[in-house]
């Protein structure tokens, strides 16, 4: 096997270590293939290298069905990181990473007003006191369940990448791989809505061969930007410009 080497903060290389396999322990069933995790130790991670092929619609729909039995696999509660992992996990590119706030929550609306909203909004500097409050009122319409749909207190939270933009998926011959994640229990569309931010290749393939395994909720369509808005944030945080705007922009949609 050829493998690649990344070098990193003795903690990120363990994160993101801990999140490949988490991801990779729904292959078995089905799930979407994960790169490989040859070794981890210290500062050097070492990771399986994927040979990569132009994507196709075929390998699209099968992506897609896998990523739907991915999500199925579950988690042990909503905003929860890997198996047996401690403290918060790490969001962001390699070198200029953040803190990703973890912890158990009743409701995914909860989590993602708290653990992936608040914390990034406070960091936005061109944010004002009007700007703030709209997030205010989307945070509380988010604690309250109001876009839950099936993934409220009662349901299995889903086994979510975090960061699947389509520089995240790696294209084959035969199947696609996801790499990089920013892993925790959360709502598949948060995954699904990440995949149309930058442009996913076939990305009408991806979702009519998830919806092949698990049908999405009613109006799913009408909340992808709610579903962006962390990875938005981050880019605020960390890049500032349009990414900004676009989350004012999505933020007004929804508060």
């Amino acid at each position: 096997m050829e493998t690649f080497i990344k070098h990193g903060s003795e903690r990120a290389v363990a994160w993101e270590a801990a999140g490949l396999t988490w991801l990779a322990e729904a292959t078995a069933d089905g799930g979407a293939r994960v790169a490989q995790v040859v070794s981890a130790q210290g500062d050097t991670l070492e990771i399986e290298r994927i040979q990569e092929a132009t994507p196709s619609k075929r390998v699209a729909g099968d992506f897609g069905a896998q990523l739907a039995r991915t999500h199925a696999s579950g988690a042990d509660a909503f905003g929860v990181g890997p198996t047996g992992w401690a403290g918060a996990g790490l969001q962001g590119p390699a070198g200029n990473q953040l803190k990703l706030p973890l912890g158990t929550y009743e409701n995914w609306g909860s989590m993602w007003a708290d653990a992936r909203i608040a914390p990034l909004v406070q960091k936005v500097k061109d944010f004002g006191k009007t700007e703030r409050a709209a997030f205010d009122r989307l945070s509380q319409r988010l604690r309250d369940g109001d876009f839950d749909g099936s993934y409220g207190s009662n349901s299995q939270p889903a086994r979510i990448h975090g960061d699947l933009w389509a520089g995240n998926l790696l294209w084959t011959s035969s199947d696609a791989v996801l790499i990089d994640p920013t892993p925790y229990g959360g709502h598949p569309e948060d995954d699904l809505a990440a995949l149309a931010l930058f442009g996913t290749p076939y990305l009408r393939e991806i979702i009519a061969g998830y919806e092949q395994v698990t049908p999405l909720d009613a109006g799913w369509q009408e909340r992808v930007e709610l579903h962006q808005l962390h990875l938005l944030l981050l880019h605020a945080v960390l890049f500032g410009g349009g990414y900004t705007a676009q989350a004012l922009s999505a933020v007004k949609k929804y508060s």
